[in-house]
């Protein structure tokens, strides 16, 4: 038998929780994702303190899920988005898209330690999902982490972080933002249904990202992930001139087309006097699952060569793998669990962590 989506609501419709109701009944149940046998979900709690809770939940809704026909992988995370954002919060009513407001000089964000842009010459690279792992990998080594989807035109950070509640506005100015896997993040994302097109000119775009920067209760964090668009644009030249950005990290793959553009995007962050903090090889090799064969299908050390010659921080190599697809399109970033694809993330995080 082929196990669906339905059999798997079903079998969770008969978990129940120790203050009445069942996982589905009381919708909490986020992110799942049925493939070929595997299933991945996120059983998402109020607060904290709910989610302590609900270990045993965890647990009984593993072996519920484990028991179905056609199931050979079960993966299930306990997380909670905290008090601030429960589901009977109204969403935003501030309007985001504005025209920005001028300022004389850089602008730090209230309570927030460092800002690292995360960007790429081009789009493919996997820059989104570098960006969502580097900060859950930094909030596992302690640290207080914020996570900003600034790519407006494609925010996947939603997705790839396990949330899909829209963010609370108390008073239609503050926004307030959510959590999962230990770090505080925002996305425009999560104020658009999920096949929303936003269609805005220059202006637009770099008000958008002014309100999520300085409009959201961040709280204290020491250091704020942005992860930006692709490319050298509007957002690119907002962030780096208006705020006071503590260093970039360039994502590429080894291959010589992204190296082109690679080189375009760290020469825009020289010309907006933005360190670069390193550079990150993505997709630096590729390991066979079956018979174990170690294959640099996009080329090898490109990105390695490129840092020596530009007197760069190389961060480390991050490997292309399919457990990293998996993780992200079911929400619960591959650095989130004891995976050993995490340690080289792990790794990652203690290099940003040292330039620091």
């Amino acid at each position: 038998m082929t196990v669906t989506r339905e059999h798997v609501l079903t079998a969770l419709e008969k978990v129940e929780l120790p203050d009445g109701g069942t996982l589905v009944s009381r919708d909490l149940v986020r992110a799942l994702i049925v493939d070929e046998g595997a299933v991945r979900f996120v059983i998402e709690a109020d607060s904290p303190e709910a989610a302590q809770k609900l270990a045993s939940v965890r647990k009984a809704a593993e072996d519920a899920i484990s028991a179905l026909q056609g199931v050979n992988r079960v993966s299930v995370a306990l997380t909670a988005h905290g008090p601030a954002a429960k589901s009977d919060k109204a969403a935003p009513s501030l309007k985001l898209g504005r025209h920005p407001t001028q300022q004389p000089d850089k602008q730090s964000v209230p309570g927030v330690k460092n800002i690292i842009a995360v960007g790429s010459g081009k789009g493919g690279v996997g820059k989104s999902t570098v960006a969502s792992n580097l900060a859950v990998a930094l909030a596992r080594h302690g640290l207080r982490v914020g996570l900003l989807d600034a790519d407006i035109y494609g925010p996947s950070q939603p997705r790839m972080m396990g949330v899909d509640r829209r963010p609370a506005s108390p008073d239609g100015k503050s926004i307030i933002p959510l959590k999962a896997h230990g770090v505080t993040m925002i996305s425009i994302g999560l104020m658009l249904k999920e096949d929303d097109a936003v269609i805005w000119r220059g202006p637009m775009l770099m008000g958008a990202l002014q309100q999520l920067l300085t409009q959201v209760e961040w709280g204290a964090l020491d250091v704020l992930i942005v992860d930006m668009p692709p490319g050298t644009g509007d957002i690119q030249l907002t962030l780096c001139s208006k705020f006071d950005v503590r260093g970039a990290i360039v994502v590429s793959t080894p291959q010589d087309v992204a190296l082109l553009d690679a080189r375009k995007a760290l020469r825009a962050f020289h010309t907006l006097k933005t360190p670069v903090l390193g550079l990150i090889e993505n997709m630096s090799t590729f390991i066979c699952p079956k018979c174990g064969h170690e294959e640099h299908i996009f080329g090898e050390g490109g990105v390695r060569l490129e840092a020596e010659k530009q007197g760069l921080s190389f961060l480390g190599e991050l490997p292309l793998s399919v457990e990293v697809r998996l993780a992200g399109d079911g929400g619960v970033p591959v650095a989130a669990t004891d995976s050993p694809v995490a340690k080289a993330y792990e790794r990652m995080a203690a290099r940003v962590i040292e330039s620091l």
